[in-house]
């Protein structure tokens, strides 16, 4: 649940190590928020200035991942250009606003990523055609193996072709977004698009068969 920030938990993250000090007479962070609402850029430089450390420092609270956390810091300034104009100085203050669409972008990385790895661990187990894991699996076990990766090859050639191939590279290969996008030499922003919409179709179609093979998508 997000928290709700007073002036007193403002300046409590004012204090905080990496935290931005205003020199007297500077723009106040309100007047910076007003022109970036009128879209000026130059305003949204010197937010991001101000801001990025303590942004950084809420975001790593809740992510661990160094690239990812950077990733999200990104957002977090995106965001406020994008959304600015909801943001009100009779509401709150600038900080408390900040801060909390930093804790949104990085609750939702982290609950994003953590489906991504079940998601990945039941392709894997879904896909893999070693006999080690399933050396005690009994005939049925083996049959209903087979049909279900049967049913997932089907299910992968009807998603687009670029997606289709980032699937394949991501759970039959093992590999990174980034591994994608080194190899590949597409933008890692694409890569990460397809595969998220390449998933989502995924579990659509398989929660539309709505048999045997719900586990793949539920919860763990």
């Amino acid at each position: 649940m997000l928290t709700t920030f007073n002036d007193q938990n403002a300046e409590t993250f004012r204090r905080e190590p990496g935290a931005a000090r205003r020199p007297l007479g500077e723009t106040t962070d309100t007047e910076l928020m007003e022109r970036i609402q009128c879209r000026d850029e130059q305003a949204l430089e010197t937010l991001i200035q101000r801001f990025q450390a303590l942004v950084r420092s809420v975001v790593e609270r809740m992510i661990p991942n160094d690239q990812d956390a950077s990733d999200v810091v990104e957002e977090v300034f995106l965001g406020i250009w994008k959304q600015a104009a909801n943001f009100d100085a009779l509401k709150g203050n600038p900080i408390g606003w900040i801060v909390t669409i930093a804790r949104r972008r990085a609750i939702d990385r982290a609950r994003h990523r953590q489906a991504c790895e079940r998601a990945e661990l039941r392709f894997k187990v879904f896909t893999d055609t070693g006999t080690s894991q399933y050396a005690g699996d009994d005939v049925e076990k083996s049959a209903m193996k087979s049909e279900m990766a049967g049913i997932f090859q089907k299910l992968l050639s009807t998603l687009p072709p670029a997606q289709s191939a980032a699937v394949r590279m991501a759970f039959y290969r093992g590999l990174s977004h980034r591994e994608i996008a080194r190899e590949t030499g597409i933008p890692l922003g694409t890569i990460k698009t397809r595969l998220e919409l390449g998933v989502k179709k995924l579990r659509e179609a398989v929660s539309a068969i709505g048999s045997r093979e719900e586990w793949l998508f539920g919860t763990v």
